[in-house]
């Protein structure tokens, strides 16, 4: 291998880039501010920053948040749909949910409105036999009444399409004839899955992202080419893999949680790295806190998801848990006298008071700045050349202090304890609340603002220990160039074990093996290995929930043998026992679905790679006074980068880098280890 590789995650506050190169080894960072609205200005800002001539890289991986935001501000295309007749409010009644449990009242706004949602007599029996051919006529008719209401995308959702898909092929491709651009999504090909709500959410959030995705990501690829790069550009998915452009400009819906995914994977393989398979993750940016769990060595996936509230996708994800406590995150005392932070954040522009940039309203940033914990002479990304710390006072005692009665100190460690709370509430959700013991986990703190609140975390929570990686600020870009190459299918087979044809199930194991291995020949970058994964939904008949049932595939050759009906009833058994404890005597299996992945296995650096340099600093290189609890406490300060491996620092502390802070609170201590990781723990518990 030879070049650079390039990760760079965009995030709403800041613009994240992680260089590695690939001849010997060593990593550059950069961090700049998101541009808005269009992204892909700090995108090249920030690979501007280390890399001067785009022809040395080889390889640029993108994790971005751009379907992210369009999803949650409602900034997507105009999109029309074309569907059965009957069916124009499957996406305004979804399951009926309601974003309060007990509430009478719910938001069912589709992000298609009702005018462009249009129906063209077809059917299709869920058994696959087709009752009514499809008129094309209405199709194309459809068509130039959704493009008269000015509609740039369009979805064809059409009833059972799953089980056969004869009518929504002929639709699609009379509706492609005529359509003014390629944007154009259809069930069959987004989703072959049953449940006609989850299939139709999903195709037409993908055909809303559509023009915004593939328009962001193209304007992309034509500046890197414009300026010299001739590598491979891809982009990663909410699954934790990546693909490349042209499948992510088609399939835009997969890029749902793809910043915060890639985080979650480099979170993985260095906490594996450093002998930690148990760990929890804490993304905190500007904006928001992403909690993610590890078990095993294994991240959590999720074949379902809901961004916002309603807007449902259904693509295998990472799970992640997402709440609105970020550094950026607004403090604020509502009318009953409680103090509350997010979920509005004040972004990278104006961003926290102390930048000076015209906000009032203070920040968890502020409350840090105030408090002592971040250096106001040198601000993570190099934004500004000094903090205001007098502006983050004045704005603490107007909106925190003097509604609560407190000093500008007690609101400020008041801000900094309900923003803890939160967090900590967060890490309880994908942990205890889901049988997990934090004891056992190592908490992984990134993102700018993590490890200042890593102390916070292994008290609140009773996390045994805190992990601090070498790049934390900038751990989701590093992620991007660790991520593996990931396809994920689905297939409706609806069938009874006993009545399960086999043919018809290897031909699908098959045709999936093969879809994903074209993809990953086209592209440009090598792959250690490849592997193939299968599962099926299942259950027993008269259940709606359905378990996941991995299956052990023989594969020879580039050929795969479907499994035999005695080892589908086995693997059932086995991951039904393991869910609930028990077997239903008599029960009849049924099988709903086939899920398959096609995983190309890219090659990873050596994380001792970016371990510090021997004949580093261990000495302080200043004294701060930083708050802690109830009083002011003399603080060394340390550069964390030039720590050689093995050095223990005793809290208090902090550790500075370009781009993070690393809180040491007063009974913890930290060592460095052998990949330049920062290992937090108590006093008593290490010697």
């Amino acid at each position: 291998m030879s070049g650079r590789m390039i990760g760079v995650d965009v995030g709403g506050t800041f613009t994240d880039v992680f260089v590695l190169d690939e001849t010997d080894g060593t990593a550059a960072v950069a961090k700049v501010p998101t541009t808005r609205p269009d992204q892909s200005a700090g995108f090249l800002d920030g690979i501007g920053r280390e890399v001067q001539d785009l022809s040395e890289i080889s390889v640029v991986v993108h994790g971005t948040t751009a379907g992210t935001n369009a999803l949650l501000e409602r900034k997507g295309a105009k999109t029309g749909v074309i569907c059965t007749q009957g069916l124009r409010d499957v996406l305004e009644m979804r399951r009926r949910d309601r974003p309060r449990t007990w509430g009478l009242r719910g938001d069912f706004e589709p992000v298609v409105d009702r005018r462009d949602r249009l129906e063209v007599p077809e059917r299709t029996l869920a058994d696959g036999t087709v009752r009514t051919a499809v008129d094309l006529d209405a199709v194309r008719a459809a068509a130039r009444q959704l493009q008269a209401q000015g509609c740039d995308g369009v979805a064809v959702l059409f009833a059972n399409s799953y089980a056969n898909t004869t009518n929504e092929d002929a639709a699609v491709a009379a509706l492609r004839e005529v359509w003014h651009n390629e944007h154009v999504s259809a069930s069959s090909e987004i989703l072959p899955e049953i449940r006609e709500f989850e299939r139709f959410s999903t195709t037409a959030l993908n055909a809303y992202l559509q023009p915004e995705v593939s328009g962001y990501l193209g304007r992309l690829e034509n500046a890197l080419k414009d300026g010299g790069f001739d590598g491979e550009f891809m982009i990663v998915q909410s699954n934790g893999g990546v693909m490349a452009v042209e499948t992510a400009c088609r399939l835009p819906v997969r890029t749902a949680l793809s910043g915060p995914a890639a985080g979650v994977i480099a979170a993985g393989y260095i906490a594996q790295s450093a002998g930690f398979e148990n760990i929890i993750t804490g993304d905190m940016g500007g904006t928001s806190f992403d909690v993610s769990l590890i078990a095993e060595g294994q991240s959590m996936l999720s074949p379902q998801t809901s961004i916002d509230f309603g807007m449902v996708v259904r693509n295998p994800m990472i799970e992640i848990t997402t709440i609105g406590a970020g550094g950026g995150s607004i403090a604020w005392v509502d009318k009953g006298g409680l103090l509350n932070i997010g979920p509005e954040s004040a972004g990278s522009n104006p961003g926290p008071v102390a930048y000076g940039l015209g906000n009032t309203r203070p920040t968890v940033t502020d409350a840090n700045v105030v408090l002592g914990r971040i250096d106001p002479d040198n601000p993570i990304g190099g934004k500004l050349e000094r903090l205001d710390i007098e502006a983050a006072s004045r704005a603490i005692d107007n909106h925190v202090g003097s509604p609560l009665g407190l000093s500008t100190v007690e609101a400020a460690e008041a801000i900094l304890r309900v923003a803890n709370s939160r967090m900590a509430g967060a890490i309880r959700l994908v942990s205890i609340e889901r049988g997990f013991d934090p004891k056992r986990f190592a908490f992984m703190p990134f993102g700018g603002g993590g490890a200042l609140h890593a102390g916070a975390m292994l008290a609140e929570v009773g996390i045994a220990r805190a992990v601090v990686p070498r790049y934390p600020g900038v751990t989701s870009a590093m992620g991007c160039v660790i991520a593996d190459m990931r396809q994920d299918f689905v297939q409706t087979i609806n069938s009874l074990v006993d009545t399960l044809d086999a043919e018809i199930l290897g031909a699908f194991m098959q045709d999936h093996a093969d879809r994903g291995m074209a993809l990953l020949d086209a592209a440009r970058t090598k792959f250690e290995a490849r592997e193939l994964s299968y599962e099926l939904d299942m259950a027993y008949v008269g259940q709606t929930h359905t378990v996941s049932v991995p299956l052990k595939i023989k594969a020879e050759n580039g050929k795969v043998t479907a499994p035999t009906q005695t080892e589908i009833e086995d693997a059932f058994d086995s991951a039904y026992g393991a869910t609930f404890g028990r077997l239903l005597d008599g029960g009849v299996r049924r099988i709903l679905n086939l899920r398959s992945a096609v995983t190309g296995k890219r090659p990873k650096f050596d994380l001792s790679a970016l371990a510090p340099s021997d004949g580093g600093n261990s000495e302080p290189v200043a004294q701060r006074k930083v708050h802690f609890g109830d009083r002011w406490q003399d603080t060394s300060i340390y550069d964390r980068l030039t720590l050689p491996v093995g050095t223990v620092i005793k809290g208090p502390a902090i550790l500075t880098q370009p781009d993070t802070t690393v809180l040491i609170e007063p009974n913890l201590q930290g060592r460095v280890d052998r990949f330049g990781n920062t290992i937090i723990e108590p006093l008593e518990e290490t010697k």
